[in-house]
């Protein structure tokens, strides 16, 4: 088996990857590389190996009253495949007056009038809230993360889920890859068990917090990325994780001077979190919410529930 994690961006230069593979009962792992091509990536990926579980850091699911109001498929999987005939789907709204439910990401710059509750409203929705998928919300762990149709911002996830459904995956559709999306095609040790990749929805704030890990200060400033290297090595050891020689020096050098070393650090802690619950040290955490297996998705190994937001709502 091959344990994987892709810190996405929508420019390729801050794609980075961390992979490691299984050895009897531990794992060697690997320093971060680029993605590199997009096209050749599953086939990379799969290469010697039967299984691939592969962590990405961006969405995968739609918000539950975008999907009630607009969708007439089965579940995410279906709606995803249907993008295919829906190019425009991918276009970044520039005025809300473009905004409908065929083009539903904004905004391609900021501008007068330009928040969420107007995105809200321009797209049917009641308000702000309902732009986000239950595990964009905050926890008693972390803060929220970005809704999945806003593109604007440090913290947006937007364009990377463009570039990821639109480059990536409708592709991999069409050339009918083993590939299966976590958890609407099922949990995540069975889909395993089945072969081929199983992509799964990780998220690198999540992945410190349950890695049991702290780390002060930025993780974009090269010092305080340095300050983690000791833990991290403890967090793999208990792991069974082997780094290379390689790896061991990028951790030591706080994974470089350059803007990309905190996407090489996510993706380690990413491809970590993935092996903690391939590992069994930790379930892969959905709820038994109907609305979650089927169109909003969820962080893998996430097992917080989020603030001020009932679960388990039956589909309807």
């Amino acid at each position: 088996m091959r344990a994987v994690h892709a810190d996405w961006s929508v420019d390729p230069r801050k794609r980075w990857m961390a992979v490691a593979d299984r050895d009897g009962a531990g794992w060697t792992l690997k320093a971060p590389e680029p993605v590199g091509p997009v096209d050749t990536l599953f086939a990379r990926l799969r290469d010697g190996v039967e299984t691939v579980a592969l962590g990405v850091d961006l969405p995968l699911g739609l918000p539950r009253a975008f999907a009630a109001r607009y969708c007439q498929q089965d579940d995410f999987v279906g709606f995803l495949r249907g993008l295919a005939d829906q190019p425009d789907f991918f276009q970044v709204c520039a005025e809300l007056a473009e905004l409908s439910p065929s083009r539903p990401f904004y905004p391609m710059r900021g501008a007068k009038g330009m928040t969420r509750a107007s995105h809200a409203t321009a797209l049917g929705l009641a308000g702000p809230d309902e732009l986000s998928r239950a595990c964009d919300r905050a926890t008693a762990e972390r803060p929220a993360g970005c809704p999945l149709f806003w593109t604007l911002g440090a913290n947006q996830t937007g364009k990377a889920a463009i570039a990821a459904w639109r480059d990536m995956l409708l592709p991999a559709f069409a050339r009918r890859d083993a590939l299966r999306l976590w958890p609407f095609e099922g949990d995540f040790l069975p889909l395993l068990a089945r072969g081929g990749i199983v992509m799964a929805e990780t998220y690198p704030a999540e992945a410190l917090r349950q890695l049991g890990l702290r780390l002060p200060g930025s993780k974009r400033r090269q010092g305080d990325r340095v300050t983690l290297a000791a833990s991290l090595l403890a967090a793999m050891e208990r792991l069974g994780v082997m780094p290379t020689q390689a790896l061991r020096q990028a951790i030591a050098d706080g994974f470089g001077a350059d803007a990309a070393g905190e996407d090489r650090l996510d993706c380690v802690l990413g491809v970590l979190a993935v092996i903690n619950v391939l590992a069994g040290h930790r379930p892969d955490g959905i709820p038994a919410d109907p609305w979650l297996r089927r169109w909003e998705g969820w962080v893998l190994g996430q097992i917080s529930h989020p603030m001020h937001f009932a679960l388990e709502i039956p589909l309807g």
